[in-house]
């Protein structure tokens, strides 16, 4: 597996508060801007691991007790953006991916 910085887009092209889908060597990441004061944006697999679904990416951001997190669209499962893990008691995680800023350019080295 190619586990290289890829360039995936410019900062520019996500909406803070919104996420957006792109095929990353045949996988589908979902890219998350925070809407942060500064640039914050974090990668996670697209697939909804409890609703089967590559639907991750139209999900809505929130945040509870200082911990940023993506609610699937399909059941709302919420997830970490910090790791994956769930904050409704599921077993099931999203995969992270690596993500950084240089020169205005979102990078991401894919995981597993």
């Amino acid at each position: 597996m190619n586990t290289q910085w890829i360039t995936i887009c410019k900062t520019q092209d996500l909406v803070k508060g919104s996420g957006v889908c792109a095929l990353v060597n045949g996988r589908q990441v979902a890219l998350f801007n925070l809407g942060l004061a500064q640039a914050k944006v974090v990668a996670t697999s697209n697939w909804d691991p409890i609703g089967k679904a590559n639907v991750m990416y139209r999900g809505i951001i929130g945040s509870e007790s200082n911990t940023p997190y993506i609610a699937s669209p399909l059941h709302k499962q919420r997830y970490s953006l910090l790791d994956g893990a769930s904050l409704d008691g599921n077993s099931e995680t999203l995969v992270m991916h690596q993500v950084k800023l240089e020169d205005q350019n979102v990078l991401v080295k894919l995981s597993h």
